[in-house]
């Protein structure tokens, strides 16, 4: 592979992170103690393009769709803002409503948390723990940025066990 190859595999592989099912076990379960702790109501993760990556917690009705696509939108547009006012971008943006709050904050360059929450926890206790979730999440991004083009574990039976699936959908 050539250096210029290279780079551009490293450029998509920085742009475009790929999850396996492990990181998105450790992800979740981040996810999962920062609700515990900051009595939020649901966490999401969304990348800069708006997809949902994984979520956490009550739900309710939310369409995730386009919330994920707002927040990232919101998220573009107060870059601009920054970059107007001498800045690099914002790390974090909150919005505060008649009974539900929403805070985003960028972790890493790629994703942003995204906290739903009420009057049942306070701005400041979200915006510390999803401060220490944020650290914890950038350390799960490095391991999987480090895991480069190695290809995961499926195990042993997963080719026989593909096939037979295949079989039994095409028979």
């Amino acid at each position: 592979m050539t250096d210029k190859q290279l780079s551009k595999n490293e450029k998509l592989r920085h742009d475009r992170l790929t999850f396996y099912k492990d990181d998105i076990e450790r992800i979740d379960k981040l996810l999962a103690e920062f609700l515990r702790l900051s009595g939020a109501k649901c966490a999401l993760l969304i990348d800069k393009e708006g997809h949902l990556v994984t979520k956490r917690g009550e739900l309710r009705t939310i369409d995730i769709d386009t919330i994920s696509a707002l927040v990232a939108g919101s998220f573009a547009a107060t870059k601009e803002m920054a970059r107007l006012l001498g800045e690099d971008e914002f790390t974090a943006m909150f919005h505060q409503g008649e009974r539900d709050n929403i805070q985003l904050s960028l972790v890493g360059d790629r994703t942003l948390l995204t906290i739903l929450f009420d009057d049942r926890t306070t701005v400041g206790m979200v915006r510390l723990y999803a401060g220490e979730t944020a650290k914890k999440l950038a350390e799960v991004y490095r391991d999987a940025m480090s895991r480069g083009d190695q290809a995961p574990d499926l195990g042993d039976d997963y080719g026989e066990a593909s096939k037979g699936a295949l079989d039994k959908l095409f028979d």
